[in-house]
């Protein structure tokens, strides 16, 4: 009786043996470095240096939908946390500026006569890192403007091939990107809706009785 010899064994791939979260993120990263040119950081999960290409605004997700519905102009706009078709307060708008506006933004809030209000509006800059939002391709049946439990997720993803920097907001200046929109503008919008929030949230709380 003759044995047949059973063919020799496939190598194992390194990707069959990484850990789920480390295989998702090949594409993931691969995105963001190939495809956009942004960098990223070792480890998981993957986060984005912020502060070389952009930096971001943040704000309640209530704020800045209010704020994009007022017609701001197309520049890449994220959430994270929340649960889908909520905008609730564990739900944060991330929304991508111009290198260097997290700097400007204590001043423009001085001069727009916001710098005393209490206001739920942070910038992310230089030396910072932000969780990298899930490509929309990877997010099956997430419809847009609709977060995901706990995720990070492109409301506005930037476009692959593009120019993306010159579609971020940034300071009005001679020479500079002319379709750019103007921050300043935008951050007045959303300080006037995170301002709107804040008293909509302090209304909504029982009175306290002493």
């Amino acid at each position: 009786m003759v044995r047949s010899v059973p063919p020799p064994r496939r190598p194992l791939d390194p990707a069959d043996t990484a850990p789920a979260g480390a295989r998702r993120s090949g594409p993931v990263r691969g995105w963001y470095e190939n495809e956009l040119g942004w960098a990223t950081v070792p480890g998981e999960p993957v986060r984005l240096s912020v502060g070389e290409r952009f930096d971001v605004l943040e704000v309640p997700a209530e704020a800045g939908r209010a704020a994009l519905g007022r017609g701001a102009p197309g520049f890449p706009v994220a959430v994270h946390g929340g649960t889908v078709g909520t905008a609730g307060e564990g739900c944060r708008m991330r929304l991508l500026v111009a290198a260097g506006s997290a700097e400007e933004l204590p001043g423009i809030l001085q001069w727009l006569e916001w710098g005393a209000v209490p206001l739920d509006l942070t910038a992310i800059g230089e030396g910072s890192l932000m969780e990298a939002p899930m490509p929309p391709w990877l997010v099956p049946g997430c419809r847009r403007h609709t977060p995901v439990q706990g995720a990070a997720v492109w409301l506005r993803p930037p476009v692959a091939g593009c120019e993306v920097e010159a579609s971020l907001p940034t300071v009005s200046a001679p020479g500079g990107a002319k379709d750019a929109p103007d921050l300043v503008r935008l951050v007045d919008t959303l300080a006037a809706h995170c301002h709107r929030v804040r008293l909509g949230r302090l209304a909504a709380q029982p009175l306290a009785f002493s």
